[in-house]
């Protein structure tokens, strides 16, 4: 190795296979020698409970309302929308990849840049094609947010570098799965075979808070210009986002119970099935992805695993996209989603029944070189940074 070239520690991981670290027993008490009866924890107050329970409750009703409003608030300054697109000539289902690619990197999440391209398709700024590729390129980004957020706090000493070496897997798991499933999506969706589906989901519930805040769309639309309006539509969305995540259960960092459990998922099957649960809870890719960082440190999880985890939790993150779907009036949105949704389905399905040891080995092998020297990370970065330029730009 040249005398300047800076090499990252390597990944704490096992080569191949778990290692269960050997815990010793405690040492038998004399018979003559009883042990204390453990003190039994107090159980919360029923009427504590019931606080909490309302908090959440009342906290669910306020996070509704502030997405309803979020959404037909985007919707309204679609126009203004539409003619910075046409201006910078964003048109098309590969100029709106990069698009939802770049507006991740700026959300710092994918899940409000999903919600947008939904109101994009909502106001007529966008297709129905061009909205699924943005929802596409939000997911892309996203993965790639964590990387970097990763690298920067190995940087500032506050991550170890096995995060990023999880990070660099996620992404590229993302990207292989992404780029294929997305062109199923189109055909699928311009087939139309998902109208009926899309139409069967049941909407008359999202009648009720769309007239709450219909009024006060209407009032701020006619007030201000569809510029401010798109920036408060943002803001709000954003808030509705920090608010929902508060009210999800924290498994960051994984409890005991936690680990525990993740012992139970031992094959790629299973993990593929684990990595949907918890990504369906916490709604969030990027926070399944920072909870199996100690699991893997710890050698809970083998670190082939993270591959089928990944791509599991690429699928339950649509969720939150599909009730946003819901919850816009293009009846197209539905469609828009499960087309996605069901595309990364099958692309997984089909890689981990027929082809699943040489993609997890292909994963793997360039996540270990990307990891191992700065520069190659660095690289690493630059490139998938650049090619949401560069796919506008075509």
């Amino acid at each position: 190795m040249p005398p300047n070239e800076t090499r990252l520690p390597s990944p704490a991981y096992p080569t191949m296979g778990g290692v269960t670290a050997a815990v010793n027993p405690e040492p038998a008490l004399p018979e003559a020698v009883l042990p204390e009866p453990a003190p039994v924890a107090a159980r919360p107050h029923a009427a504590t409970l019931a606080v909490a329970w309302l908090r959440t409750a009342l906290g669910g009703v306020l996070v509704l309302l502030l997405f309803v409003l979020a959404l037909k608030l985007l919707a309204a300054s679609a126009s203004a929308v539409s003619a910075v697109l046409r201006q910078f000539e964003v048109e098309g289902v590969v100029n709106f990849v990069g698009f939802g690619w770049l507006l991740a990197y700026g959300a710092l999440s994918g899940s409000p840049v999903a919600a947008l391209s939904l109101s994009l398709l909502d106001g007529g700024a966008a297709s129905p094609s061009e909205a699924l590729a943005m929802l596409a390129g939000s997911r892309l980004g996203a993965s790639m947010v964590v990387l970097v957020v990763g690298f920067v706090s190995y940087l500032l000493g506050r991550r170890r570098p096995d995060g990023i070496y999880i990070g660099v897997v996620a992404l590229l798991t993302t990207a292989a799965i992404y780029i294929p499933a997305t062109f199923v999506a189109v055909e699928l969706l311009a087939s139309g075979v998902l109208d009926g589906p899309a139409r069967a989901i049941p909407n008359g519930w999202t009648e009720a808070p769309s007239a709450l805040v219909n009024p006060v769309v209407h009032a701020i639309d006619a007030r201000l210009p569809g510029a401010l309006v798109f920036i408060l539509g943002v803001t709000t969305l954003l808030g509705a986002f920090a608010l929902f995540d508060r009210l999800l259960p924290n498994l960051d960092p994984p409890s005991p119970r936690f680990e525990r459990m993740s012992r139970h998922f031992a094959a790629p099957r299973s993990m593929f099935l684990f990595g949907a649960l918890v990504t369906s809870i916490t709604m969030s890719v990027s926070l399944s992805v920072t909870i199996l960082v100690p699991l893997a440190l710890k050698r809970i999880v083998r670190r082939e695993y993270v591959v089928p985890y990944v791509m599991g939790a690429n699928i339950t993150t649509f969720i939150d996209t599909l009730f946003a779907a819901l919850l816009v009036n293009a009846r197209e949105a539905p469609a828009v989603v499960l087309a996605e949704m069901l595309s990364v389905t099958l692309v997984s399905l089909v890689i981990l029944g027929v082809a699943y040891g040489p993609f997890a080995r292909l994963i793997l092998a360039s996540a270990h070189l990307v990891s191992s020297e700065r520069r190659w990370l660095a690289t690493f970065l630059v490139v998938f940074v650049g090619t949401p330029l560069v796919l506008m730009a075509l």
